[in-house]
């Protein structure tokens, strides 16, 4: 399984080495995070190569006045080039930059804007005008350039977030560019603002996902999952305000069907009780095949998606929860045994409870791969089966426990 943050990520590096990304696919397996340190360290290394001469162009700008020089480049120079010598240059003379700024046509601009280097636009991001920003903007969106667009919204400021969240209208475009954008921080600052802000965005947002195709859908999970808790907290209430039941299960099956549990569950497990009652009651979520793929996810041996694997388990029906747990008992050995140790004092109360409606099959079939942990992770085990009451419920478990020793 492949996350949608590690193929964003790869998308981004095949545009930095300008290959197509079907001949970076073997890359993949080395993760978002390392796909998104490679392309940072590769950009740095092309860009390195032209500072010379970028140096020497930067020795000009003081010299002729910008009214004289961005007209003659605009006609005469490649975008391409203009793109590659504008960071460098506009990290030597930040007032300029921010000037030019204004006086660029969006069109070019947006031409140039793949060849910038991503570390400049941060250093700028702090001078550049908004409203011309927001302009060049609009016009990668209109054009659905997202790669370039998305690096460009990691690094907005308040200010220009607030100028987006006015002057940009094309909500699908945003939340598509927001993808590409690895900072999980940064992107929880756009979004948290648009929670707040004035113009009522979020409500807005949310329709045009429920309403829009896969790949937008897909985009979203993967924004919002990495937002922190309490932007996505807000956001599942307006989710679960906006969309209706049939709207809900579409978007689970849309989920599951594209692989994308994992982001879903991240999401899950941060919603607030209410929205997690409304989403346990979906009819999706008493089908079969959307549990075992829910439990499924949880081979990935990551504690944020078992938090929503067993929040959601907590509130299903008793039925639904005890396939999950029969599902679970089926999991890899090496996954079962890390459990215990993964989930820790916080999470391992509602594993048991969810194990306490499991079949006494699926019970002892956990209790024999549990046996062979440390003592202390087996004692954990036995004083939380005791500390909740679950003795009697958890009797295959238990035994299988002291059998073994």
């Amino acid at each position: 399984m492949s996350d949608l943050v590690t193929r964003a990520q790869l998308t981004l590096l095949s545009r930095t080495l300008h290959v197509p990304v079907e001949r970076l696919a073997h890359l993949e397996k080395l993760g978002a995070h390392n796909l998104h340190e490679m392309q940072e360290a590769m950009a740095k290394v092309m860009f390195a190569q032209h500072n010379q001469t970028f140096a020497r162009l930067s020795m000009l700008v003081p010299i002729i006045p910008l009214s004289i020089s961005l007209p003659l480049v605009q006609r005469m120079v490649p975008p391409l080039i203009a793109g590659r010598a504008a960071g460098a240059i506009g990290v030597d003379h930040p007032r300029k930059a921010a000037e030019a700024v204004g006086m660029l046509a969006p069109a070019y601009a947006a031409d140039g804007a793949p060849y910038m280097d991503p570390h400049a636009v941060g250093q700028l991001a702090d001078v550049a005008p908004p409203g011309p920003v927001v302009a060049i903007v609009n016009e990668m969106l209109r054009r659905r350039d997202y790669v370039t667009a998305g690096p460009f919204l990691a690094y907005a400021t308040p200010a220009l977030i607030e100028a987006v969240e006015k002057g940009t209208h094309d909500d699908e475009g945003l939340i598509r560019s927001a993808a590409y954008a690895y900072s999980g921080a940064s992107i929880s600052a756009v979004v948290r603002h648009l929670l707040d802000g004035t113009e009522q965005r979020i409500p807005r947002l949310i329709r045009t996902i429920v309403e829009g195709g896969t790949e937008l859908q897909l985009a979203a999970v993967s924004v919002f999952a990495r937002c922190d808790a309490d932007v996505i907290a807000g956001l599942g209430d307006h989710l679960f305000e906006q969309a209706s039941e049939a709207e809900l299960g579409a978007l689970l099956r849309a989920y599951i069907a594209a692989d994308a549990v994992a982001e879903t569950l991240r999401f899950i497990g941060q919603l607030n009780p209410g929205a997690l009652d409304r989403l346990a009651a979906n009819p999706v979520l008493a089908e079969p095949e959307s549990l075992d793929a829910f439990t499924a996810a949880g081979t990935a041996g990551d504690l944020a998606i078992w938090h929503g694997l067993l929040r959601v388990a907590e509130r299903v029906e008793p039925a639904s929860a005890r396939r999950i747990g029969d599902t679970l008992a089926h999991l890899d050995p090496e996954v079962l045994a890390g459990l215990p140790e993964l989930l820790g004092p916080a999470e391992l109360p509602s594993l048991l409870r969810l194990l306490a409606v499991a079949e006494p099959a699926a019970q002892s079939r956990i209790g024999e791969v549990w046996s062979a942990l440390a003592e202390a992770d087996r004692g954990a085990v036995e004083a939380g089966i005791t500390e909740l009451g679950l003795g009697e419920q958890l009797s295959a478990l238990a035994a299988t426990l002291r059998i073994a020793h």
